[in-house]
């Protein structure tokens, strides 16, 4: 199977995103099949990379770490031609993911799509953030899904929210894979005594980007109140962003900066390395579709303490493998940290957290992932080839130019209700309670 993935994040970035995308293609090709990349062209990025399109980007858009795609469409068509796909897969739904609409109406392949991200989390990245731009960020994503023929949730509970949204029902869920074989083997103490942390020591960890949008504010309070009632236990903190200085400045207020380590960004070895030194898991961000870091992290045989939010609560199982929290409760889940500082009460945690990563590793994620391939094509009968007449190639291009404008005209409807719910005045059927009333005559 010849399969063409659209991403606005790949290498040389680190994200949930970008890993995924990496991790699948690895195992799609592992399989036999052949994958194309269509991705932003990024500092950094590898030399040669020979399954790899790159598009122009704007580099670190708005200040932020993203890339912002400037896909031209017609500099890709001699790159799919001659790579001859069977299906379209999508991993966001605006910029490159357009183009992935366009590039599988154009030669008649399914479209699918993961919905790797909760946009409306994110819309601070965006000038002139508000309430409307983020219900923008949920149309757009709702709306895109009814352009493909399949749809991937990464958890039940994003499933169950896309639908909730009336978006495509043609949903399937497949979490993003962990190489569970290679993360179950790191070496722990090397990385303790590079960061300075006593063999001994009581290590409470977190890794991810650290952004506004992972509620590191709440994760930093907890933890170091939790370090503040254990002198033995220290935080080891991996990733990097615009949120580390608050946790600093926290730790410092509680007066436990010493125990508190930024590891800086990691990757390979030294991310598992890192893992590996660390006794528990803590994790507080709503803003996941799964939670890779928190699979990643079981498969490193660690407990996690956790706030039930979408994607984590189908991974985290309180009493099993770890601890879940109903909400942002800093004496909980402090207390819930300082008692995993006991040996024997984190050991069946360990256990169960071993259990629940093998049915995440990244082999039997692929299979479920081909699996909505094969059902998409079938389903979607005949398809054009690289090997169509022109004729047939520009009635494609012109057929995805339509359906992008049906979809856009959708998004407009959509949007425009939803602005009409917003604004509504209470004397109208259904209008909002905060208005005042209007007196009667």
């Amino acid at each position: 199977m010849n399969v063409l993935m659209f991403t606005n994040t790949y290498l040389p970035i680190v994200g949930g995103v970008s890993e995924s995308v990496q991790r699948l293609k690895r195992q799609l090709q592992a399989a036999g099949h052949h994958v194309l990349v269509v991705a932003p062209r990024l500092e950094g990025q590898p030399a040669f990379e020979a399954d790899v399109v790159r598009v122009a980007a704007v580099q670190h858009f708005n200040g932020s770490d993203f890339s912002l795609p400037v896909p031209i469409p017609g500099q890709l068509y001699d790159a799919i031609e001659a790579f001859e796909p069977d299906l379209v897969h999508a991993h966001h739904p605006f910029l490159l993911g357009d183009t992935a609409a366009r590039a599988a109406e154009t030669y008649g392949l399914p479209l699918v799509f993961t919905h790797h991200t909760l946009y409306e989390h994110y819309t601070h990245y965006v000038p002139g953030d508000s309430p409307r731009m983020q219900r923008f960020a949920i149309a757009l994503a709702t709306q895109y899904t009814w352009l493909c023929d399949a749809v991937i949730a990464p958890s039940e509970s994003i499933r169950d929210l896309l639908l909730a949204r009336e978006g495509n029902p043609e949903v399937r869920v497949v979490p993003s894979g962990v190489d569970t074989a290679r993360f179950a083997e790191g070496d722990g103490p090397a990385c303790r005594e590079r960061l300075g942390i006593p063999e001994t020591a009581y290590v409470i960890g977190h890794l991810g980007r650290l952004a506004k949008e992972k509620n590191l504010g709440f994760l930093a309070e907890a933890v170091c109140r939790a370090l503040a009632e254990r002198p033995e236990a220290h935080f080891l903190v991996v990733g990097d962003g615009e949120a580390a200085e608050g946790m600093a400045r926290i730790a410092a207020e509680q007066g436990v900066a010493e125990r508190v380590h930024f590891a800086g960004r990691l990757q390979g070895q030294a991310l598992i390395d890192a893992y590996h030194a660390m006794d528990v898991f803590a994790f507080a961000s709503h803003s996941e579709t799964q939670g890779m870091v928190v699979a990643e992290a079981m498969a490193c045989g660690l407990p996690v303490v956790a706030v039930s939010a979408p994607g984590v609560v189908e991974v985290v199982t309180d009493g099993e493998n770890g601890r879940l929290l109903a909400e942002d409760d800093v004496p909980a889940m402090a207390e819930a940290l300082s008692a995993l500082a006991d040996p024997e009460r984190r050991e069946p945690l360990r256990r169960g957290a071993l259990v629940t990563a093998a049915d995440y590793d990244e082999g039997l994620c692929a299979e479920r992932c081909l699996a909505v391939y094969r059902r998409a094509i079938a389903g979607g009968g005949p398809f054009t080839h690289a090997d169509d007449g022109g004729w047939d190639r520009v009635r494609g291009r012109l057929g995805a130019e339509w359906q992008m404008l049906r979809y856009r005209g959708r998004l407009l409807r959509h949007l425009m209700q939803e602005e009409w719910e917003q604004e509504r005045p209470s004397w109208w059927p259904g209008g909002r309670s905060d208005e005042p009333e209007v007196p009667s005559k």
